[in-house]
């Protein structure tokens, strides 16, 4: 018996595959610093457990499949603060963002049809576009430019008869790059022409740091009918657990469409959206809390990094990820070596190989992601061992 070729074209994910060895090395008396996911440790404000623990039915039924009317109205009221305009007709609720990106490209691609992303990229992206039949082509940024995409040579360079959309993660994962309005309206002139979709994944949304603005593909109102975004409720909330999302669209052709796939799954979970529509009546001061903590975390992790002699690294701009080029021959055998060789007072650290998060065969090879999701003082630690790690790996 076989199995098919979309499946064994699929990778295992690059932030979990070195899960088990990080084990035996905390099975062996070592203590790990996990640097490798981005699971929040923030705590999920209470509102969404309170939500939940007021739910008086006595059934718990299916909700809508578009959505419970109440999260929905949330969604709503939170984008109007930003000046977005968005009513229940035009969105989807879904199980977590990755549910919202699955069903968008299903919905968009035919066999063989591209979608263009800046790399590295979101590991799960390569594994959503080929559930879809489609094709994922790059557009490769480096970490000298900073990882910067929005450039129109570079964007248009990618571009061919086949191409369906453009996706844009900003605040990014995996290198934490944010697009100001002015490289989403550069953006959007490119899809214009070529006649694209634009799939703007904005789950860090109000993540940004040094003062840099809030920014959405949804503030340009030229670009309704073509811009598709997706919401969640994981890392802006810390409910990474709580698999509530969206897609959201003022192209009302696709969202009827979206709606079929939302139909033929039922609904998401009736209670978790009772949680999350508490969570999006969040204050914006809630907002200005966790920023402020995660640019603090970031600060910490990139000072202590600017140690390490020879890395390349600019500061990222937003999201809770960093990426920096190490001087080390290979990123995967350095991170054996730290599971598995090193310790310093009887510790180690873990992070994420850049390779799994390239498309192009070669790249990322002496790179790394971090996620900035444990305290300041943790984060220096976890830093501080890489860079030790680094002065013993070399001096083998």
């Amino acid at each position: 018996m076989k199995l098919s070729n979309k499946v064994l074209t699929m990778q295992h994910s690059p932030i979990r595959k070195f899960n088990p060895i990080a084990q035996q090395a905390k099975d062996a008396g070592k203590k790990v610093y996990h640097l490798n996911i981005g699971q929040p440790d923030i705590e999920t404000p209470a509102c969404f457990m309170d939500a939940i623990k007021n739910f008086d039915e006595t059934v718990i039924a299916y909700a809508e499949s578009g959505g419970a009317i109440m999260l929905q109205d949330a969604i709503s009221d939170y984008f109007k603060q930003y000046g977005m305009d968005y009513g229940r007709d035009d969105m989807i609720i879904t199980n977590g963002g990755s549910e919202a990106l699955s069903m968008i490209f299903i919905s968009l691609l035919d066999p063989e049809d591209e979608v263009l992303i800046p790399e590295p990229f979101y590991t799960n992206y390569h594994t959503f576009v080929t559930m879809a039949d489609g094709v994922l082509v790059p557009v490769t940024t480096t970490p000298e430019e900073g990882y910067h995409y929005a450039d129109a040579e570079k964007i248009e360079a990618a571009i061919t008869p086949k191409t369906k959309a453009i996706c844009c993660i900003s605040p990014g994962n995996p290198t934490g790059t944010v697009l100001t309005l002015e490289e989403m309206k550069l953006i959007g002139e490119i899809a214009k022409k070529h006649d694209l979709w634009i799939i703007a994944d904005e789950v860090y949304r109000e993540f940004v740091y040094d003062d840099l603005q809030i920014t959405s593909f949804g503030m340009l109102k030229d670009l309704e009918d073509r811009v598709i975004i997706v919401d969640s409720i994981s890392k802006r909330f810390s409910a990474c657990g709580a698999r509530i999302g969206c897609a959201i669209t003022k192209n009302q052709e696709l969202m009827q469409n979206l709606m079929k796939l939302a139909q033929g799954r039922l609904c998401a979970p009736t209670v978790e959206q009772i949680g999350a529509a508490a969570l999006y009546k969040m204050p914006l001061s809630y907002y200005d809390q966790v920023r402020a903590e995660y640019e603090g975390r970031r600060d910490a992790a990139y000072k202590e990094l600017m140690k390490i002699p020879g890395v390349v690294c600019q500061k990222p701009g937003g999201a809770f990820y960093l990426m920096a080029k190490l001087p080390v021959d290979d990123v995967e055998r350095f991170l054996m070596f730290l599971l598995t060789e090193f310790e310093d007072k009887d510790e180690t650290v873990m992070f994420s190989p850049a390779e799994g998060f390239y498309a192009t065969p070669g790249l990322g090879k002496e790179e790394m992601r971090i996620a900035y999701v444990l305290n300041k003082e943790d984060m220096a630690r976890g830093v501080e061992l890489i860079r030790l790690g680094i002065e013993a790996y070399n001096n083998r």
